[in-house]
């Protein structure tokens, strides 16, 4: 276990703090897909940073299709959260947002009646259709039983943003469904 604070911020590797207290208190996500870490910020402070986080195999930036790899860049919300995956746990994204929809609609990716049944989902709170052609199901979620040594030396996800056991149970103390997260 490895920790360390560095100018007012602690560095979290594997340890758990308590912070119950933090969970839907204006707590938000930001997620830097270039120096693969996720920060916990409350307001403008940050409270933790989980380092070496790993994304999907071809990178962040616009989800082109199903399938891709990519880990989407935008706003997003936790739309729902599963304590029993096969990762440990998962807590869904509202992937696709309208963003995404706007942008998708005017390259012709997906159609009108889509876009709209995504718009509807934003607007009502729900969770967006996770069955278009722009692909769902995209999340953070832990390892599960998986290789701490792959997630370690690459980026291994179909598009979702993955941490180790140790860092999902910690953020799990910091978020609930609606928590905001920023993917940079």
């Amino acid at each position: 276990m490895l920790k360390k604070k560095l100018l007012g911020v602690l560095i979290v590797m594997g340890c758990t703090v308590s912070a119950r207290s933090f969970a839907g208190e204006d707590v938000w996500l930001l997620v830097d897909t270039q120096t693969q870490s996720m920060e916990v910020r409350k307001g403008d402070k940050t409270v933790a940073v989980l380092e070496n986080i790993a994304i999907g195999r071809n990178g962040a930036g616009e989800k082109n299709h199903r399938g891709d790899d990519i880990t989407p860049l935008g706003n997003y919300r936790i739309g729902w959260i599963n304590e029993k995956s096969a990762f440990r746990k998962f807590f869904g994204l509202t992937y696709p947002n309208v963003d995404n929809a706007d942008n998708a609609l005017k390259k012709g990716k997906i159609d009108l009646d889509t876009y709209e049944a995504i718009a509807r989902a934003h607007s009502a709170g729900q969770i967006p259709p996770q069955n278009t052609d722009l692909g769902g199901q995209i999340g953070i979620h832990g390892l599960g039983s998986g290789s701490l040594s792959i997630h370690r030396s690459m980026n291994w996800t179909h598009g979702c943003i993955a941490l180790t056991n140790d860092q999902i149970d910690q953020l799990s103390q910091w978020v609930e469904k609606g928590t905001l997260v920023t993917v940079k």
